[in-house]
């Protein structure tokens, strides 16, 4: 399980796919529509009016980076959210904002010295 952490060095290789998974429109819609909880692959096809091939790979490039799970019923797939992963973003988005004391340093010329 992840446990979020304040203050750290990023990960940028585990950002880089992070942030490519959720840079696309169609897989931004997928975790909306399963933002409500576990769907079956049929209803997240019906409501993107995606062909299944499309679909597959989107759903594909969301699991690789751990924003879903899946998990097979009979001859059917269900989709749901990985909250970890959601935190993980969250967490590396915020480590990325710029530090005040550094700020604090631009902004009275101190540079390189």
């Amino acid at each position: 399980m992840y446990t979020p952490r304040v203050n750290t060095t990023v990960d940028l290789s585990r950002a880089a796919q992070l942030f490519h998974a959720l840079s696309d429109e169609t897989r931004l819609g997928i975790l909306e529509m399963l933002r409500g909880g576990e769907r079956c692959v049929c209803e997240l096809q019906d409501e993107l009016e995606a062909a299944q091939s499309r679909l597959s790979f989107h759903l594909r490039v969301l699991r690789e980076a751990g924003l879903v799970v899946d998990r097979k019923e009979g001859r059917w797939s269900y989709y749901s959210i990985t909250p970890e992963a959601l935190a993980q973003v969250h967490d590396m988005a915020v480590a990325l904002q710029p530090s005040k004391l550094r700020a604090l340093n631009l902004t009275i010329g101190r540079c390189c010295g």
